[in-house]
C-alpha cells in the first residue's frame, strides 16, 4: 500500500468547518466532513496530516477550483 501524502495545516476555519493544507507548494482545501474520527475540532495549524488527494469536481454551486483533501488524519 501507497504512503499517503502528508502536508501542514496552514489555516482552519472552525466557523465555517473547513481549511487548508499546505503541501508541496500549493494549498489543498478540506472540509470538516473529510477529517477522520471526527476529529475536526482536535486540528491545529502547523499540525502534520495525512490525507487522500482527490479533484473536486465542478457542481451546481460553482466549485471545483481544484484538489481538495479526502480522509484528513493526524500523523
Amino acid at each position: 500500500m501507497a504512503a499517503m501524502p502528508q502536508g501542514v495545516i496552514k489555516k482552519l476555519v472552525a466557523d465555517r468547518g473547513f481549511g487548508f493544507i499546505s503541501a508541496d507548494g500549493s494549498d489543498i482545501f478540506f472540509h470538516h466532513s473529510s477529517v477522520k474520527d471526527n476529529g475536526f475540532d482536535d486540528l491545529q495549524e502547523g499540525q502534520t496530516v495525512e490525507y487522500e488527494l482527490e479533484e473536486e469536481s465542478g457542481g451546481s454551486r460553482g466549485r471545483g477550483k481544484g484538489p481538495r483533501a479526502a480522509s484528513v488524519a493526524r500523523v
